[in-house]
């Protein structure tokens, strides 16, 4: 199974390429200069590189084709992350204004993989443990296929591959909004993916195809590990929305992978979800674009009352891999039951921060 060779080969290769997308990143004009973009969420004072994802993008890749081989999925993620890569990268050039763009192009990724076959066919059913709704412990979305001939007989699993497109898509966004301070995005997606690791190697004993899923998390472990290195406050080089696209296109489709354990991800990125959730809720509610940036997330109010950018990247951490902890140790069932104690502190500490705290977000 030889795992640590995904994991070394990708981390050597990210710590490698980085200084190189550095260079490129400059050359090209692929520069966070805050004199120049006036972004409401700015916090660093110099010009920085941008666009990291891809040397994250290209480490996972080579790694793939290295240690992995190619097979029908994953081609599907590496065509899927391309996409995303490329409108990222236009992103991080141009600051594309118009946020449909950029949905489109997360949906377009997410088609590229479902129509690679990977779908979500059931998850938990949180209901039954209150003894709500069906007796059934999961919730099956195989029921409606639709089957044509064209070149061959194909098939639809409707609601399957619409939540899988509905997943994927929502978790780049949320991970997205997770990279507000140096080192907090990769940091996040390092444990998560370490977390999904755990979880397939758990289950390859029984499912010969967890170890592939297994290995492709390390390969994600080792880039986002490589690019913490230079990531971590004072940041030399940001990811950009082409790291933090594909990062959380990786995590997504990887949960999904990983036997559909779409509830143990939930639970490990609780808080920089709630967090998402609550910004999309809130920027609604002020009749403004969910997209609109601004300086009223969770780690710009942790900011704000006194934290560093290096500590609240660390509180991030913390919280995930104690997250993860549980995550990998208690039942399906407790998980459920963490997850709403999580919501509860979590959306409590933040409508606290946000009531008690001045209002220095600016638009």
């Amino acid at each position: 199974m030889n795992f640590f060779s995904a994991f070394l080969i990708s981390f050597v290769l990210s710590v490698v390429l980085i200084p190189v997308n550095m260079v490129f990143a400059r050359k090209f004009g692929l520069v966070d200069d805050p004199k120049k973009r006036t972004h409401p969420a700015i916090l660093h004072k110099i010009a920085v590189p941008r666009a990291g994802g891809l040397a994250i993008y290209l480490a996972v890749v080579l790694t793939v084709f290295l240690t992995l081989g190619l097979t029908k999925q994953l081609l599907g993620i590496i065509l899927g992350g391309l996409v995303l890569i490329v409108v990222g990268l236009v992103d991080d050039k141009i600051d594309i204004k118009k946020s449909w763009i950029k949905i489109l192009a997360q949906i377009l990724a997410a088609l590229i993989v479902v129509g690679s076959g990977i779908g979500v066919s059931f998850i938990g059913n949180p209901f039954h443990l209150f003894g709500l709704g069906a007796a059934s412990s999961v919730i099956r979305f195989d029921s409606l296929k639709i089957v044509f001939d064209f070149l061959g007989v194909h098939s639809i699993v409707v609601w399957a591959d619409l939540f899988a497109i509905f997943w994927i898509v929502w978790v780049i966004n949320m991970v997205n909004f997770s990279a507000g301070v140096d080192g907090q995005l990769p940091g996040i997606a390092t444990i998560v993916l370490f977390v999904i690791f755990a979880i397939s190697l758990r289950f390859s004993a029984t499912d010969p195809s967890q170890i592939l899923v297994a290995k492709l998390a390390l390969a994600g472990v080792g880039a986002t590990l490589g690019f913490l290195i230079y990531n971590y406050n004072p940041a030399k080089i940001f990811p950009g929305d082409s790291g933090s696209y594909f990062l959380g296109f990786l995590i997504a489709t990887l949960s999904i992978l990983s036997g559909a354990k779409v509830g143990t991800a939930l639970l490990v990125m609780a808080v920089p979800l709630i967090d998402g959730v609550f910004t999309v809720i809130r920027r609604l509610a002020d009749g403004k674009s969910p997209f609109l940036g601004d300086r009223k997330h969770l780690h710009h109010r942790l900011m704000e009352i006194g934290l560093t950018q290096a500590q609240v990247a660390v509180i991030y951490w913390l919280f995930c891999t104690i997250l993860g902890i549980i995550a990998l140790t208690i039942g399906a069932d407790m998980k459920v039951f963490a997850g709403i104690v999580v919501v509860i502190i979590v959306l409590g500490g933040i409508l606290w921060l946000n009531t008690n705290l001045p209002n220095t977000g600016r638009e």
